[in-house]
């Protein structure tokens, strides 16, 4: 099992390069970086884990940078967003951005995104709160159209293309509907995010694991439906604090890799974390 990390970086953190270095030397498959633009200081949304929204929500790093650095200093390392929060993007930009890196890392990129939780911060980039689902998968369908071989145009409901030249094209080929880099999408098990994924993903960011021998069979028959490809489907645990028993539950489901939370700690703190995690990664830790 393929063990990568995700962590909150910050301007306090730990830096990009010398995080994306160590991940690289002690083996660990990838790196995942959150995003948020900012967070206002009035705002209603509660904070989905509950209590106080911790402070490194406001300092986070834009990921598409800091995984551009990371990019530069590693060779096989794969690198990815959890989560892009495409509804406040422009598409066009987005696609551009998302293209150059995978271009630049060699195809490492991994496109995972979801459709955020704080209101307030969408509401500055002018989303709509109750559509802002089907915006992303009108964003979705406009990147694609960009991504494609040849030139392509795209009208939505929420925004349109011409036929484009539009290069670097992402390394991946495109297989069955989805266009682009591998994409994964985040967020709660139910009809509405299975069917986002079943049209434009290779798989699902389960946001802590939890429940899937429950949701697994449910978002299989959906694939199925649809006409995917059953062996395609990518299921990825988010955000885990791994235990051998975890690992080995997802290991009896099929899943083959699984993103471990880092904390949002200096160079000496985020070392030690990695130390703890690195039983996992050399397959050294039974049942």
């Amino acid at each position: 099992m393929r063990i990568s990390v995700t962590v909150f970086l910050t301007d306090e953190t730990i830096a990009p390069t010398r995080l994306a270095r160590e991940l690289e030397l002690r083996g660990f498959a990838g790196l995942y970086l959150p995003e948020h633009t900012h967070i206002p200081v009035e705002r209603t949304s509660p904070y989905p884990a509950g209590g106080e929204l911790p402070p490194e929500y406001g300092r986070t790093l834009d990921p598409f940078v800091a995984l551009g650095q990371a990019a530069a200093v590693t060779e096989r390392l794969g690198l990815g967003t959890g989560i892009t929060l495409v509804a406040q993007h422009d598409p066009i930009d987005l696609a551009k951005q998302i293209a150059t890196l995978d271009h630049l890392s060699g195809g490492r990129f991994t496109l995972g995104l979801g459709f955020g939780w704080n209101a307030e911060e969408a509401d500055d980039h002018g989303v709509q709160w109750r559509t802002r689902r089907e915006l992303v998968r009108d964003r979705m369908a406009l990147m694609r159209a960009l991504w494609s071989g040849a030139p392509t145009s795209y009208t939505g409901e929420f925004g349109s293309v011409r036929a484009s030249f539009a290069y670097p094209k992402p390394v991946q080929e495109p297989r069955g509907p989805v266009v682009g880099p591998r994409t994964l999408v985040g967020g709660a098990a139910g009809p509405k995010l299975f069917a986002h994924i079943c049209e434009y993903a290779d798989g699902w960011l389960p946001i802590g694991g939890r429940g899937l021998s429950e949701s697994l069979p449910v978002l299989r028959a959906a694939w199925a439906d649809a006409g995917r490809d059953p062996a395609a489907l990518q299921i990825v645990p988010y955000a885990v604090h791994p235990t051998p028993g975890k690992l080995a539950h997802y290991a009896e489901l099929g899943i083959e890799e699984v993103v471990a939370q880092l904390p949002p700690a200096d160079e000496s703190e985020t070392l030690k974390a990695l130390d703890q995690y690195a039983p996992y990664v050399s397959g050294q830790v039974s049942g």
